[in-house]
């Protein structure tokens, strides 16, 4: 098992969740997260720590695509450990349908 980021994430990009990591697994993207499913350790810590209900095990239904996504842009982007503002406009956009579509910037953020 190991954890994903989902969609909600993007466009809000809380990073609540890298601050608990024990392992570093958080990459950062222009507006979103992803964990690297193979450094994940599985420990939940993250889960309950994202105010917007983005990181779901990948044992729930229809995961498959998200923890491919994760893997692919957690191999692309930088690693983040530090905690940092959410982006502008992230009330509003919190819980928002077809964010993936809207939003979703396959450039990196900056990590750290």
């Amino acid at each position: 098992m190991t954890y994903v980021v989902t969609e909600n994430c993007i466009a809000c990009k809380y990073t609540d969740c890298v601050e608990v990591c024990p392992v570093d697994c958080f990459y950062e993207g222009e507006n979103t997260l992803v964990i690297h499913p193979d450094e994940c350790i599985d420990c939940g810590v993250c889960e309950p720590e994202c105010p917007a209900d983005a990181i779901r095990p990948d044992t729930e239904p229809d995961m498959d695509k998200w923890v491919e996504f994760n893997r692919k842009y957690s191999e692309l982007w930088p690693v983040i450990v530090s905690k940092k503002d959410p982006m502008p406009g992230y009330e509003e956009r919190d819980g928002e349908e077809g964010k993936m579509e809207k939003y979703f910037s396959e450039a990196p953020g900056e990590g750290g």
